[in-house]
């Protein structure tokens, strides 16, 4: 039986033209038996190294070889996590699933063994051609990759690494690499390269010459103007102009077989990674499988293992054209796509929310305020999805000496003196920023306020401050939880703006979004203006009264009451704030000065019955307008603005959080799942939504009862808290 993926490489061979010198190399390098090499290829973005990447994987498979494929989009840089893309692309056993095990991969002392193992299985394989695309997303793999395990592969091993960079230095001087090593600069194609190109994609010979002479043989500009002669485009008039790229995309956007068609290609490229549930969810339709596969189709998008993305050349000519064109359009992709992010963060798994934190970041890159911060982070050599959160326990010395002399260094001995005493007053509130080779990368230690004592307070001016803050707020309801981040830094950069302190700042997100009923948070900085712009876009406010001195040095506190705004609503004004393209730009909670009538007591049945009405109504614009929880302290609690907007609002986060902790807990896993599909994010129907989780319908009205118990439970907890 034919495959699609033959009938993929029977199409890419046929379009496939040029590149003879680089194939030669190849087939060479193939023909030498025992020999191992290690070819780079580098070039410019949209010069066609994919492309060629594709055909000499082709060209290995003829020639009985086996070819494993490596795509830096997919893998975070991180050894074991390249180990685990390597043996399950190689097809060794036991590799499934060790690449999905965290955005880290393998970090601890059992991963670790593994790691060796599977490398160990990987040198036994003979005949490999190892095909690694995008390798300047791998950047601080190099070292390990030609010192570690490149040589633990078979001798007649064949590494074709693609990137915009060629080798380094390292890898030039390194006498043993000298004779194995080629590099390959990839150009332009020729103007006979051109033709043959253009006239495989089908547009007609007579514009050959004009596009010729003004794409001057850019590969990818050359594939625009076949897919804007396949979309039925004809009018290919493009003058000579430095921004080729951008103004061929405008003539494909021109060219695209329907509205629907036009805004799928405009959302791929606002997002990081785009999913036919992503692009559902933002075209406002049930199935958008169709413009899904169409994108797949385009010379400018690219397929990885978590979606679809845009050539980077595209993705900002796309967005810009976009944003100055439509700038509604443009607002309304990155609203709908916001909203589908802090819908998604509750409904997966907390090891994947980091991801999502990722996702929903990257929409914020245009920000004037978080842009510089953003675009340093997600891409760069130092991937965010390379970093993870490792706990800092009592009995691990190797992580706590590290820690104390992060501290030292970055804050002084006192400082580290009282790093040591929370450890051991407060365990669980430590952990360590880890990075490639297990290199531990920076900090945090959030501590419970709820949980200081006097002695506390006594021990540690930063503490005694914000308790100090905190005691003139409110008094803290039974279940509500007050958190101070007492510290926090990169190794290297202390709390200057990086990817490790984006990291970081992921990191206090998702706890914020993740701990329930919180009340209040504490943030400090060494040095609180440069971070001014930044607090202000999040919503925290200045709190000169919590500064405190610690080894003659003075810190900044910022804060922020989430009672005013919960954690989800939070999120939306983040949305609000990104497309207003300022801090300022959306407003902050309102403090209307209409009087507010005290909340409403509902018994415990018209409470329950209320819940479940509206969970009918979560997936309707108006669907929560006439609730009679709009008047119940459940709402009023988190929101004083009379405006229905706002209750309905506050509405809507209160069962967001909810739902947020059935996610985390083990016990009501099931059950959030059929609430989620019924309600939260809701199939067509029900019948649908149990074919979604697997589950026959009585199971799946069981585990749905038990959601709809759970969150009323949860929720009338909240409103009786006193």
């Amino acid at each position: 039986m034919e495959l699609m993926r033959d009938r993929l490489l029977a199409r890419w061979n046929r379009h496939f033209v040029g590149r003879a010198a680089e194939l030669a190399l190849l087939e060479s390098l193939l023909r030498s038996g025992e020999d191992g090499a290690v070819v780079f290829v580098h070039g410019p973005g949209g010069v066609g190294k994919t492309t060629l990447l594709r055909r000499l994987g082709g060209l290995a498979d003829e020639a009985g070889r086996r070819v494993v494929r490596v795509d830096g989009h997919d893998v975070p840089p991180l050894p074991a996590a390249f180990v685990a893309a390597l043996a399950g692309a190689a097809g060794v056993r036991g590799a499934t699933g060790l690449a999905e095990g965290g955005p880290g991969g393998i970090t601890d002392a059992q991963g670790y063994e593994a790691d060796v193992r599977l490398l160990r299985a990987v040198s036994n394989v003979r005949g490999l051609v190892l095909l690694v695309d995008t390798t300047e997303l791998l950047g601080p793999l190099d070292r390990w990759l030609r010192e570690d395990l490149l040589p633990a592969l078979g001798a007649d091993t064949i590494a074709v690494f693609a990137g915009r960079e060629p080798p380094t230095v390292a890898w030039r001087t390194d006498p043993g690499w000298r004779g194995l090593l080629h590099s390959v600069r990839l150009n332009n194609l020729s103007d006979q390269e051109s033709r043959a190109l253009l006239d495989r994609r089908g547009v007609p010979r007579e514009a050959h010459d004009r596009v010729v002479e003004f794409t001057r043989g850019h590969p990818l500009a050359l594939a625009l103007v076949a897919d804007v002669t396949e979309q039925g485009g004809d009018d290919l008039t493009v003058e000579n102009d430095p921004a080729l790229v951008r103004a061929l995309l405008g003539v494909l956007i021109e060219s695209v077989p329907s509205p629907r068609h036009r805004a799928a290609l405009e959302i791929c490229a606002q997002v990081l990674t785009t999913t036919e549930p992503l692009l559902a969810a933002v075209l406002g339709v049930d199935d958008a499988h169709d413009v899904f596969s169409w994108l797949t189709g385009l010379s400018i998008v690219e397929s990885g293992r978590r979606g679809l993305f845009p050539h980077d050349l595209a993705r900002d000519a796309l967005s810009a054209e976009l944003r100055w064109r439509h700038p509604d359009q443009h607002a309304s992709i990155h609203q709908r796509a916001g909203a589908f992010y802090r819908d998604r963060f509750y409904a997966v798994s907390p090891s994947a929310q980091q991801q999502v934190l990722v996702d929903y970041v990257f929409l914020h890159r245009e920000s004037s305020v978080l842009g510089p911060f953003v675009t340093s982070s997600v891409g760069s050599g130092l991937d965010l999805r390379s970093l993870v959160t490792v706990a800092v326990t009592p009995d691990d010395d190797a992580s706590a000496r590290a820690a104390r002399a992060m501290v030292a260094a970055a804050e002084g001995e006192e400082a580290a003196d009282l790093l040591d005493y929370w450890l051991s007053r407060q365990p669980g509130s430590a952990v360590q920023v880890v990075g490639r080779d297990g290199d531990r990368l920076g900090l945090s230690v959030t501590l419970s306020l709820r949980d200081v004592t006097d002695e506390d307070r006594v021990r540690d001016p930063a503490v005694a401050a914000v308790a100090t803050h905190l005691a003139t707020l409110p008094p803290l309801g039974e279940n509500d939880a007050a958190l101070m981040c007492r510290f926090w830094m990169a190794k290297d950069g202390y709390q200057d703006l990086g990817p490790v302190q984006m990291f970081l700042t992921l990191h206090f997100g998702r706890t914020y979004l993740a701990t329930r009923s919180l009340a209040q948070s504490y943030l400090y900085y060494a040095d609180p203006q440069l971070w001014a712009g930044v607090c202000a876009y999040y919503d925290m406010q200045r709190l000169p009264a919590a500064d405190f001195v610690v080894g003659n040095r003075r810190y900044g506190v910022y804060g922020r009451d989430w009672r005013t705004t919960p954690p989800s609503a939070w999120l939306a004004l983040l949305g609000q704030r990104e497309v207003a393209g300022d801090p300022g730009g959306a407003p902050g909670p309102s403090e209307s000065d209409s009087p507010v009538a005290p909340p409403v007591w509902l018994p415990t049945s018209e409470f329950a019955a209320a819940v479940r009405s509206a969970l009918r109504g979560l997936g309707r614009v108006d669907g929560l307008r006439d609730s009679p929880l709009l008047n119940t302290r459940l709402v009023t609690r988190r929101t004083t603005d009379p405006a229905p907007r706002a209750r309905t609002d506050a509405l809507r986060a209160a069962f967001r959080d909810a739902a947020a902790q059935l996610a985390t807990s083990p016990r009501d896993r099931q059950a959030f799942r059929a609430l989620h599909h019924a309600y939260l994010q809701p199939a067509a129907t029900q019948a649908a939504a149990a074919e979604l989780l697997d589950l026959p319908m009585t199971t799946f009205r069981r585990h749905l009862a038990r959601g709809v118990e759970r969150i009323t439970a949860l929720l009338l907890a909240e409103d009786r808290d006193t």
